[in-house]
């Protein structure tokens, strides 16, 4: 039997009452690179409610605290610091293999209340059943950041592009306005991204939203990796890993980029001397009336079943998490994007952004968070994604004679590696 749920006023008792409530403690977490330095960026606030619970934020690299907790997990726990950061593309793989690895938030506040907090599609792959295994922290969703002078000297008003359609034809007006200057940038040797922000644009996945099937195949996913294809062959996009990128948007070599919302701390920290120039609009959509909003990325915060702080680690996830002064302390000092519905009402989340020509970014992107579809990754995301990849460089290379012929195989080569069916 699972403990009973601690009800909102009790945990909102818990939160205001300060040091009061707060064991001694000295909190370790593991995360990488700029996630890290976020979660740094919170302790201050953190231990003017709690001076008596330390925190001790370590960044240990992205695949460092994948490969460190996958075995901790299998070790029985062995090892674990008090707080991991998650992935919620890969989360699933953690409550499939250890379901006994991470504490169930349930039992130490994560009420009904608390959950509502965040949109959906953030929570779905970190509960199962009855169990919360991790609770939201960053999203990442999908907007388009452009070069303004580069669309002005084109005569290209972004508010017209209001179908991917519109996306190519505005990029052979930039491209021949700009000469040396691509609409923009995919990595199609070796990543999934483009494909991913589409597919779940319109609803469609690897997977069907209840895990229990294959829809990689299904018609929306068809006509997204057609589209991918059409901006391929037309020059719309052009090869390019994360490195490349972030080399042209210095460079000027690229008029657009489209990733997740926490890509803005990248541009901005990037490219400083190209202050101003830049802005964001929302994604295009297959037509102008289908949905604008997917999510790219993004992470969770999970707590040690075995650890000796799981109450400390609670307030600590409860103030970094649920409250606008926790989510918007990242947010300012570091980009990452807040999956926490309520943020859109923070002052700074309205306020004109200097280095995007004094555009609200924050609140435009921040907007399309309760539009976004559901995905879920289940316990084979890494092995479908392999397979999706593969197919997708056969596809472009005349592998196939479409792209249904493309996915059917993909669908049928995701089955064999899962057992799972496909959705008919």
């Amino acid at each position: 039997m699972r403990s009973k749920l601690i009800t909102a006023t009790t945990a909102l008792v818990l939160l205001a009452s300060g040091s009061a409530y707060a064991q001694s403690a000295t909190l370790t977490i593991w995360s990488w690179n700029v996630a890290a330095s976020a979660l740094k960026s919170t302790v201050e606030g953190f231990n003017k409610q709690f001076p008596d619970i330390k925190v001790d934020v370590q960044d240990l690299g992205n695949q460092q605290v994948f490969d460190k907790t996958l075995a901790a997990c299998a070790a029985g726990g062995d090892g674990l610091p008090d707080i991991v950061t998650i992935e919620n593309f890969e989360a699933e793989i953690f409550w499939s293999r250890f379901p006994d690895c991470f504490a169930n938030l349930k039992d130490l506040g994560y009420n009904a209340d608390m959950q509502s907090k965040f949109p959906d599609f953030k929570r779905t792959e970190l509960e199962i059943g009855d169990v919360a295994y991790a609770m939201p922290w960053d999203s990442g969703p999908v907007t388009v950041f452009y070069r303004r002078d580069y669309y002005e000297k084109a005569g290209v008003d972004p508010k017209s592009i209001a179908t991917w359609d519109d996306f190519i034809a505005a990029g052979k007006k930039i491209s021949a306005a700009n000469p040396g200057v691509v609409m923009g940038q995919a990595d199609f040797n070796g990543d999934s991204e483009w494909f991913r922000m589409l597919a779940n644009e319109q609803g469609c996945g690897y997977f069907s939203t209840d895990g229990q099937s294959i829809t990689v195949n299904q018609p929306a996913c068809v006509q997204t990796l057609e589209k991918v294809k059409a901006m391929k062959d037309a020059g719309t996009l052009t090869a390019a890993n994360w490195d490349e990128k972030i080399s042209s948007n210095t460079a000027g070599k690229v008029a657009s980029q489209v990733f997740g919302g926490w890509y803005e701390g990248t541009i901005r920290s990037g490219s400083p001397d190209l202050s101003g120039k830049w802005g964001v609009y929302a994604m295009p959509g297959m037509s102008a009336d289908s949905p604008h909003a997917a999510n790219l990325g993004g992470s969770s915060l999970a707590i040690n079943a075995n650890s000796q702080n799981k109450e400390a680690a609670f307030k600590y996830l409860t103030y970094a998490l649920t409250t606008n002064e926790g989510q918007v302390t990242m947010l300012k000092s570091f980009g990452l994007v807040p999956s926490l519905l309520s943020a859109v009402q923070d002052p700074f989340v309205n306020e004109p952004q200097p280095y995007w020509g004094g555009q609200k970014i924050w609140a435009d992107i921040l907007a399309t968070l309760p539009k976004i579809v559901p995905s879920r990754g289940t316990a084979f995301q890494t092995d479908a994604d392999a397979i999706y990849k593969t197919t997708q460089t056969k596809y472009f290379a005349g592998g196939y004679p479409d792209a249904k012929a493309a996915l059917d195989d993909a669908a049928k080569q995701i089955a064999s590696a899962t057992g799972l069916p496909i959705a008919q």
